[in-house]
């Protein structure tokens, strides 16, 4: 880490971090770059956006104010990692919807796809219940580590197959408070 960034991490997470992935200045700079193509994509036809819990949260909550339209929301949790760093290819809902998709544009917010597994079920899933189309929007997708071949309408960086953490991305609950994403070193 630079000095610059390592000033910018908290001292209780410094040890355990390596390298900076996305600063906070690129991560907030993307996300109104995203927010702005969303707005002009959806402008005759506002989407409900459907956020990831836990790891999607910040970058939603981000993301739906660099959107300049009226938006619905709803939350989904779903669970494939436990305290585990990688997938385990079972998912299992956790909390689903409150709103029908019946006939509505549907943007799936991500927060990272690795291994491809939990979006494949998902699209699936809320296919399945009929909206009239379901794109998706992911902050990271991590080259190389696909395990089912995705299409995703709105990707906010390209980032190579390392364990990750921060801007709501975390290890046992820990560093989703983070505001860049960082290079996760210590132990799980």
């Amino acid at each position: 880490m630079s000095s610059a960034d390592r000033d910018n991490v908290p001292a209780w997470a410094a040890h355990e971090l390596g390298k900076v992935i996305v600063s906070p200045a690129d991560v907030h700079r993307r996300v109104l770059e995203l927010g702005a193509e969303i707005t002009q994509d959806y402008r005759d036809h506002p989407p409900l956006l459907v956020g990831v819990l836990k790891g999607a949260l910040t970058f939603m909550s981000d993301l739906m104010r660099a959107i300049e339209l009226p938006l619905d929301v709803d939350f989904m949790a779903v669970s494939s990692y436990g305290a585990a760093t990688k997938s385990s290819g079972v998912v299992r809902i956790v909390k689903d919807l409150d709103i029908d998709l019946t006939n509505r544009h549907v943007l799936v917010v991500e927060d990272i796809v690795d291994s491809g597994l939990t979006l494949n079920y998902l699209r699936k899933y809320l296919g399945s219940r009929k909206p009239l189309s379901l794109e998706v929007c992911a902050l990271l997708f991590k080259e190389g580590e696909q395990r089912v071949e995705q299409t995703i309408r709105y990707t906010g960086f390209r980032i190579a197959p390392e364990f990750v953490v921060g801007y709501g991305l975390d290890v046992n609950e820990r560093y989703r408070n983070l505001d860049g994403i960082y290079e996760f070193v210590g132990k799980p």
